[in-house]
């Protein structure tokens, strides 16, 4: 295997590009969910940011897989993966069956391949120590392990899963075997976790030869591993076939059944990672990307239609209307041409409830 200081000889970036953003409504909706947004001020969506930072380490080796819906948008943001980039679900059947279609996809195509799984809308920094965890999983993934990358945790979270980290692996300095994968944990619980030293946050990056991942998932489950395999033998993919798999999110359906085996092991990565899971996280990343500490909210977006008075929190302008906040503390306001959202950073993880009830109601704005 040849492996330069960027590009990976037969390495595929497989980029799952599916779920809504309810917490980020109605910035995200179902037509325009946040991985097509630009969330982040710098004019590409999180989509376009992870094209970009795969790109030197793929060349044009991507799958994009995603819904059908969404299928034109994507080709539009990434006109380079027009030919077979892109893969297109007919409805979704979570992370398990749009990974292990991109895995029997690869599998028939190079038999030299090696995956990795990146999600579309998470935000990166530090790209040099992405890049060289990227190459340490794909070297691993070599001897056949499903390889996954734990970030540093940095703050006790409770709305992340945790990797728990055991002992080195022969032969591969700075990488660990995995005991298990934890759901997302009560604070306290996280406390105890970055006291031990012993935890990463599961960011759900995977790296893995295609027939290893798809070899683990026959053993808990076979007849899926061959559902997936006998779709990516066929020109189209079969929507009853596809309509009739398991829908399973790969964590539950193949990591945590190989940890338990001693199959998984995990590259600890020091690059800042977050998945932007509501507007509580995305003023955070906001408020760490400013080089001037303003005074007021953050906007993201045209700032000169806020005004604000003794405020603090996030505003987005996304409607071209004016926004006054007065005398409010971490208020999250969100304007949209059909809908705005007033909240506050504290409760941003229950704006996935709203959306609930509206979709309940039939409102047709989600």
């Amino acid at each position: 295997m040849a492996i330069g200081r960027l590009n990976i000889d037969h390495f595929y970036a497989v980029i799952p590009a599916g779920g809504a953003g309810t917490r980020l409504w109605p910035l995200s909706r179902q037509a325009e969910p946040k991985f097509l947004r630009d969330l982040t001020g710098n004019g590409r969506s999180l989509l376009q940011e992870t094209y970009d930072r795969l790109l030197p380490l793929v060349g044009n080796r991507f799958l994009v897989v995603t819904g059908q819906a969404h299928v034109d948008a994507v080709l539009d943001q990434l006109p380079a993966l027009r030919g077979g980039g892109v893969v297109a679900e007919p409805t979704p059947r979570d992370s398990m069956a749009a990974i292990g279609l991109a895995a029997a996809m690869l599998e028939q195509h190079d038999p030299d391949a090696v995956m990795g799984s990146f999600a579309a809308d998470h935000v990166i920094t530090h790209a040099k120590k992405f890049t060289e965890a990227v190459h340490t999983a794909v070297e691993v993934a070599h001897d056949g392990w499903l390889v996954t990358i734990g970030i540093q945790p940095t703050f006790p979270s409770a709305a992340y899963g945790y990797i728990r980290q055991t002992e080195p692996l022969e032969d591969h300095p700075g990488v660990f075997h995995v005991g298990e994968f934890v759901e997302k944990p009560s604070v306290e619980v996280a406390q105890g976790y970055l006291a031990s030293g012993a935890f990463r946050w599961n960011a759900g990056m995977f790296v893995v030869r295609p027939t290893v991942l798809l070899d683990l998932l026959a053993e808990s489950d076979p007849d899926f591993a061959q559902a997936l395999r006998d779709l990516a033998a066929k020109p189209e993919i079969d929507e009853e076939a596809w309509g009739a798999l398991p829908k399973i999110p790969l964590d539950n359906a193949v990591a945590e059944p190989a940890a338990a085996a001693g199959k998984v092991v995990v590259v600890p990565a020091g690059f800042g990672w977050d998945d932007v899971g509501d507007f509580d996280s995305l003023a955070t990343l906001l408020d760490a990307a400013l080089t001037v500490d303003n005074e007021g909210p953050t906007v993201l977006g045209d700032a000169s239609l806020v005004r604000s008075i003794n405020a603090s929190g996030l505003v987005v302008p996304n409607s071209g209307r004016t926004i006054a906040v007065i005398g409010v503390e971490e208020i999250v306001v969100v304007d949209t041409p059909d809908a705005v959202l007033v909240t506050t950073r504290a409760n941003a993880q229950d704006v996935k409830h709203l959306v609930a009830n509206l979709k309940a109601d039939g409102a047709g704005l989600t």
